[in-house]
């Protein structure tokens, strides 16, 4: 199989990810590199592509801060909500109706 070099910029925290999968389990980065290319686009490729989740999301500052006041600061769940959620528990019997 002909080979050929392929140059990327990556973050500081990936090159860091990289660099400790190698050395825990003895492979060389250009076989992880290629390995993770072929089974990502396998996944493009086989899954539909609403199921496909990215790495990263980017938001606008605002919706960030929205974000995290929710998070900070959650809302009571709805009637709907804990009806739904108890039903899906009551379900897989993960806690009994009383």
């Amino acid at each position: 199989m002909a080979k050929t070099r392929l140059s990327a910029y990556v973050s500081d925290s990936t090159q860091e990810l990289v660099e400790h999968y190698v050395e825990a389990h003895g492979v060389k980065k250009g076989h992880l590199i290629e390995e993770a290319l072929l089974h990502h686009f396998q996944a493009l490729r086989k899954l539909p592509a609403d199921l496909i989740i990215p790495p990263r999301i980017v938001v606008e500052q605002e919706t960030f801060e929205r974000v995290a006041e929710l998070t900070q600061h959650p809302r009571k769940p709805t009637k709907a909500l804990r009806e739904l959620m108890g039903s899906e528990k009551a379900k897989l019997g993960a806690i009994p109706k009383p």
